[in-house]
């Protein structure tokens, strides 16, 4: 798991907060280490929100805030249905970011 110069509570606020923008938005530009740790988050949450029962709608309001879970159970989750896994691409860029030259990634849904 990578650290990111944070500790627990702050890291995983952070990571909340990428997965959120992720999911309002469908497609999000990033550094590639945080596309790669997101990614298999997200794709979890993909896959608690196929099983549509209301156990897994509480479940994913529990991981990410109201109108996140509901665009999963409602929008994503059902246009996946026929599909085991790989809901997610990561592309890299060529270019890099200036200030720091991090590599940058667009992370997308299928």
């Amino acid at each position: 798991m990578r650290k990111f110069h944070r500790v627990s509570g702050r890291r995983r606020l952070f990571l909340k907060t990428i997965m959120t923008s992720l999911i309002m938005k469908g497609r999000i530009e990033t550094t590639i280490a945080r596309a790669k740790e997101i990614r298999p988050r997200v794709e979890r949450l993909v896959s608690i929100g196929k099983r549509q029962g209301v156990h897994d709608l509480r479940l994913l309001l529990t991981r990410v805030p109201k109108n996140a879970a509901h665009k999963i159970f409602h929008d994503i989750a059902p246009k996946y249905q026929s599909r085991h896994g790989g809901y997610l691409r990561i592309i890299k860029k060529a270019t890099v970011r200036k200030r720091d030259a991090a590599s940058l990634a667009i992370i997308e849904f299928v």
